[in-house]
């Protein structure tokens, strides 16, 4: 029994501080503005991946926070949205912030876990986990119509009267080698629509039985490819099965370099490229299905 309660102790230790000396940030954490919102979310994303390589190992993701926890910020993993974003309205919660969670839908499924944060009368949306071309860097004020220039594009919410949409508008691609320029990880897609929401609350349990489904059905994008996406300071990179693709942000085009990674390099590029390290034996996955970087 004493154990336990040691074990269940352990278990509550959630310490702000760690996160933020994770995510590289050394300012004043008692300030719940606009300033500090905007640091942390692109710290977040540039130094924790959206990744999905757990189900592709032989574990399970989870919405208990103390194990996102756990896995984020004491192992130095990543996360799918749920525990990203999950992760992140906690910390929204510890430094102060009005927040409220939100789920949006990807395709048609009501799956991805986004942030609705409110500062001096205005509202945000925050979305730390949504990855590769498709990821703010800053929060998005919620204004219809409003376009907002960011690194990877220009993002736009739009409210057609029964719900939000969040769209992307990016430069064109231009390939290092031509003989990915058709590759069909390739979004050349100029304006996407990225994911659809209403200002409905939501909590943690919202996403349970979605989340069980992602990582168990066949049809699942997340069972049909193993993804890791990590932002950079000039653009992004991600590893989507054996393809890793580095992509830089230019003024008018993006430039993509995009390789095959055989089996033997790919534990040395995860820890290279994004610092990550897998316990268990991770088995990359690219079968067809619908998503580009």
């Amino acid at each position: 029994m004493a154990g336990m309660r040691l074990i269940s102790c352990a278990r509550d230790i959630m310490d702000l501080k760690e996160y933020l000396n994770r995510i590289g940030f050394t300012g004043q954490y008692d300030k719940p503005d606009l300033d500090n919102l905007f640091t942390i979310h692109k710290l977040h994303v540039m130094k924790i991946p959206f990744e999905n390589l757990s189900i592709h190992s032989g574990e399970k993701n989870t919405l208990d926070l103390h194990i996102i926890y756990d896995k984020i910020v004491k192992s130095n993993r990543g996360g799918w949205c749920c525990e990203n974003n999950l992760l992140f309205s906690w910390v929204l919660k510890e430094m102060g912030y009005k927040f409220t969670m939100l789920s949006s839908k990807v395709f048609t499924m009501d799956s991805h876990l986004i942030n609705l944060v409110e500062i001096d009368g205005k509202q945000y949306i925050a979305d730390v986990s949504f990855g590769v071309s498709c990821q703010i860097w800053h929060p998005l004020e919620l204004i219809s119509g409003k376009y907002q220039p960011q690194p990877p594009g220009v993002f736009r919410l739009i409210n057609n009267g029964m719900q939000w949409v969040l769209e992307r508008t990016r430069r064109k691609l231009l390939f290092q080698d031509n003989a990915f320029a058709n590759s069909s990880l390739a979004d050349k897609r100029l304006i996407k629509t990225v994911y659809s929401f209403t200002l409905t609350p939501r909590d943690a349990d919202h996403f349970r039985e979605m989340s069980d489904l992602l990582q168990t059905s066949p049809d699942s994008l997340f069972m049909l490819k193993s993804i890791c996406s990590l932002q950079t300071p000039t653009g992004f990179r991600a590893l989507i099965g054996w393809t890793y693709s580095e992509v830089t942000f230019k003024e008018d085009s993006d430039l993509v370099d995009m390789k095959e990674v055989p089996d033997c390099e790919i534990e040395a590029l995860l820890r290279e490229k994004f610092n990550l390290v897998l316990v268990n034996k991770f088995t990359p996955q690219n079968n067809k299905a619908d998503y580009c970087i």
